[in-house]
């Protein structure tokens, strides 16, 4: 038995690895350093953890990227240019879904619109592998957000590393890992700039890094272990289960792979293709220890195993049930869905478009994935040139100032219309909990109810957003 039988009550949610504090406090010794002293700190820092000859190149501008990747093998460049469509293409149909919009308020308009952030900082990490496919799924989803500068950060980038950061559009790559690139990219060192907003899984240092600069800039989720949960029916073929499971369990032996089946039948058929795929899979040794952690569960239905599947959370959830579509719509907690027994979540992994980068450990209860919204920033506006319309909205603003004895504010509003005549929120007027001024129970203002009626380019914006996300794919 490979993937040990588990029951219901024995499966334990993941829980977020913490930095240590011998990390934390080594992290912010990094940080610091760098923070005081710029870029020779991290080339120091770099020499010393990062591995590599001590004179190795630290930064590639976007003309050295450029360069390189003119001289790329023609195949190599074709497919990053393939992959790197793809994601690009996906959110720009984010994007076109968030639409600015106006609407009538009383005394004038009001209206938000997504502007972006103009510094990112986008880490890949280079650990036993490249990781191109990082560079891609950071780097080009900031770019088609609006950034205006995208530096990367990668330990010992490899060829293919610096081919993707010329692909995906980069200012400039860092080659620098761990705390020290963090903070690099967060507070700048030489030609690179200090970012708005850093994003890119890790490790532990980091973690620990973004938790140290996230009082200064943006950071997205503390990435963990990867998770893939996996739901299966008697429709399931077996050899597609385990062959997913094995791409999920061979990132790390802390990967948590789980297999939550209505057939009991399917678990050891199921386990019968991991022995022969084990065989001479390269990654076996991973592979075996981080299913040894996991684990598969014998479900009394597909409710209990959407119940299990929500307890957990998980990164990736896949559906290889006969019917994904109607069962789609009811786990609630996950980073990313793979619906039939077609799709895996390999093709999420490289690039058929949504983003890669997915919270952990959980935190897919209270957050989603990479996106364009990481790099935007939703701003709202009010224009007041309507004001003299509506004494009765201005009278509400300066009534509740003095109810929390803000009297600043009270005059503030209540010389937009002192022309006009006493307010009734004025000193003298009945201000207190038992003012006999009258609102309608249901809120409204009288004949000024009208004016929360959209305008056009609000009333209809969900439906065109929704029309114009459809529409994203011809571009």
């Amino acid at each position: 038995m490979i993937l040990p039988r588990l029951r219901p009550e024995d499966l334990v949610a993941p829980r977020r690895r913490m930095p240590p504090p011998a990390i934390l406090r080594g992290a912010r010794e990094i940080v610091e350093d760098i923070r005081a002293r710029g870029l020779a700190a991290v080339e120091e820092h770099a020499g010393r953890l990062d591995g590599g000859p001590p004179d190795a190149k630290r930064i590639f501008d976007s003309n050295d990227l450029r360069r390189e990747l003119e001289d790329a093998p023609p195949e190599s460049r074709r497919r990053l240019e393939r992959v790197a469509g793809r994601i690009r293409r996906f959110a720009r149909a984010q994007r076109a879904a968030l639409e600015d919009f106006t609407i009538r308020v009383p005394g004038g308009r009001a209206g938000q619109r997504f502007s972006p952030v103009r510094r990112a900082g986008c880490y890949a990490p280079g650990g036993r592998y490249p990781l191109p496919s990082s560079v891609l799924m950071t780097a080009v989803t900031a770019r088609v957000a609006g950034v205006e500068s995208t530096w990367l950060a990668s330990p010992r980038p490899a060829p293919i590393t610096r081919w993707a950061a010329a692909v995906a559009g980069a200012d400039g790559l860092l080659a620098a890992g761990g705390a020290q690139a963090i903070a690099a990219l967060a507070f700048g060192a030489g030609p690179v700039p200090p970012s708005d907003v850093v994003v890119g899984p890790g490790n532990l240092w980091v973690t620990a890094a973004k938790q140290i600069v996230s009082s200064e800039v943006t950071i997205d989720l503390p990435a963990g272990p990867s998770e893939l949960v996996v739901i299966a029916d008697s429709s399931a073929r077996p050899e597609l289960v385990a062959a997913d499971l094995l791409a999920q369990a061979e990132h790390d032996v802390d990967a948590l792979v789980l297999l939550l089946s209505t057939d009991e039948n399917l678990l050891a058929a199921v386990d019968r293709e991991f022995a022969a795929q084990l065989a001479d899979l390269p990654t076996a040794e991973t592979a075996r220890e981080s299913l040894r952690r996991g684990g598969a569960v014998v479900c009394t239905d597909l409710e209990e195993a959407i119940r299990l599947s929500d307890s957990v959370a998980p990164e990736h959830l896949q559906l290889a049930v006969s019917d994904p579509e109607s069962l789609a719509p009811r786990p609630r907690d996950y980073g990313a869905l793979f619906l039939g027994h077609q799709a895996t979540n390999v093709f999420g992994d490289y690039g058929a478009g949504p983003n890669h980068v997915l919270p952990t450990a959980g935190t897919a209860r209270r957050a989603g994935g990479l996106s364009v919204t990481s790099f935007l920033r939703a701003r709202t506006w009010i224009d007041g040139s309507g004001l003299d319309e509506d004494r009765e909205f201005v009278d509400d603003v300066v009534w509740l100032a003095r109810q929390e004895g803000l009297e600043g504010h009270a005059r503030s509003a209540e010389r937009r219309l002192k022309k006009r005549g006493a307010l009734a929120g004025a000193p003298g007027a009945a201000t207190g909990a038992g003012s006999n001024r009258r609102v309608p129970a249901d809120g409204s203002r009288g004949s000024h109810g009208s004016q929360d009626r959209q305008s056009r380019h609000g009333a209809g914006g969900a439906g065109r957003a929704s029309r114009r996300g459809s529409r994203a794919d011809r571009g």
